[in-house]
């Protein structure tokens, strides 16, 4: 096997995502062979938007592709110095978040977490996946953090960029330490997940939502088990996933179903059935976000799409581009999430029917910040005056 250095990196430039997704569905030596990445989401490794060369596997005639391993899940420690991520976006209802993994193995393909890879270097396609960072330190940073003179207690959204339930989870166990210690200092917390795992850590949630410090939203993006086996490989089934609602609301923990993404001409005709089938479990909110594909996703989703769904290729992205001011992504706060346009109005006014006919509430839990405690403040309370 050779590899081939590309030139011509202007057309795998930030922006250029149209020029980005034709110069890869166009060499086939960027698609990974289908041995290789069977059970994972993307069908593409590109080189990072970051790298000076873009490499291309291809046979020179020994058929040494063949002797290629498949991709396996790696995992690298990762020790940052802070924990708690914070932003200012005025279309998002938190101000903080913490990411207990970099990449996440269940392997949507939509994810729009995938281009933060280019930053550790890596691909956003099967690296995101495959190449996968733990943060083992998390809760002690955090119980640092919550620590400092000053500190004032608001919720801490988990979840908001890869799955902190995702399958390594299950060894790592650093999402219930990081909810251990929020637990002990009476601290809010939002997870997003859509992983049954979450049920381990119950007994945890239920303390908490007693005393209004917990919820939990639940990605519900298809009720159809092939669609959701192609596009969340390592995700749980969707019967699974209302399984998970059910149980968490029986513990008496808040619940949200949250349609995320909505993908025009592959899931949207879903949204009465997956707000009916959350509501049945026990939701008692509701969410949901228009596809997003930023950056890399755009060329690994057109791609996946042309694999998967030929037939629906060109309907789909041309309903993505007419909410996107005829792009594939417009990064604008207030049209990022929800798009504009006649057809996303027509999305937000079906959900808006949807919620209201069934009675599911959009964020109305507040939880509560006036119970925190330091950990460093040996059980006295602090004032949030």
């Amino acid at each position: 096997m050779n590899e081939l250095s590309l030139v011509g990196q202007a057309a795998f430039q930030p922006g250029n995502t149209a020029d980005i997704a034709d110069a890869v569905m166009t060499s086939s030596g960027l698609r990974i062979e289908i041995d290789r990445r069977r059970g994972r989401g993307a069908t593409l490794n590109p080189g990072g938007r970051f790298e000076p060369t873009e490499r291309v596997a291809f046979d020179d005639g020994w058929q040494s592709l063949e002797d290629m391993p498949p991709f396996k899940t790696e995992v690298q420690v990762e020790k940052p110095r802070t924990i708690i991520t914070r932003n200012e976006s005025p279309d998002i209802p938190f101000d903080r978040s913490i990411n207990p993994y970099r990449g996440c193995e269940h392997g949507c393909i939509y994810c729009f977490a995938r281009p933060t890879h280019s930053y550790m270097g890596l691909s956003a396609g099967l690296d995101f996946e495959a190449r996968l960072f733990a943060k083992p330190d998390a809760p002690k940073l955090l119980e640092r953090e919550l620590s400092k003179p000053g500190y004032k207690p608001r919720p801490i959204a988990i979840g908001t960029n890869t799955d902190p339930y995702q399958p390594i989870e299950r060894e790592w166990r650093i999402m219930r330490q990081i909810l251990e210690v929020l637990d002990k200092a009476n601290h809010p917390v939002v997870i997003v997940t859509k992983s049954a795992l979450v049920l381990r850590d119950v007994d945890i949630l239920k303390s908490m939502a007693e005393r209004g410090l917990a919820k939990v939203g639940v990605s519900v993006t298809t009720l159809d088990r092939k669609l959701a086996r192609l596009m969340e490989p390592r995700a749980a089934t969707p019967s699974r996933r209302l399984e998970t609602i059910k149980g968490l609301s029986e513990a008496g923990i808040p619940v949200a179903v949250m349609l995320g993404p909505v993908i025009p001409a592959l899931n949207d005709h879903e949204i009465e059935r997956i707000l009916d089938s959350g509501k049945a479990a026990g939701a008692t909110e509701a969410s949901y976000v228009l596809l997003r594909l930023p950056l890399e996703v755009s060329p690994l989703f057109r791609d996946w799409l042309l694999q998967h769904y030929p037939d629906r290729y060109r309907h789909v992205m041309s309903l993505v581009r007419s909410m996107r001011d005829g792009k594939d992504y417009d990064a604008e706060f207030g049209k990022r999430m929800k798009g504009a346009g006649p057809y996303a109005w027509q999305i937000s006014r079906r959900f808006e029917m949807a919620t209201k006919r069934l009675g599911l509430t959009r964020r109305s839990l507040h939880l509560r910040e006036d119970l925190f405690l330091s950990p460093n403040s040996n059980g006295v309370q602090l004032s949030l005056l």
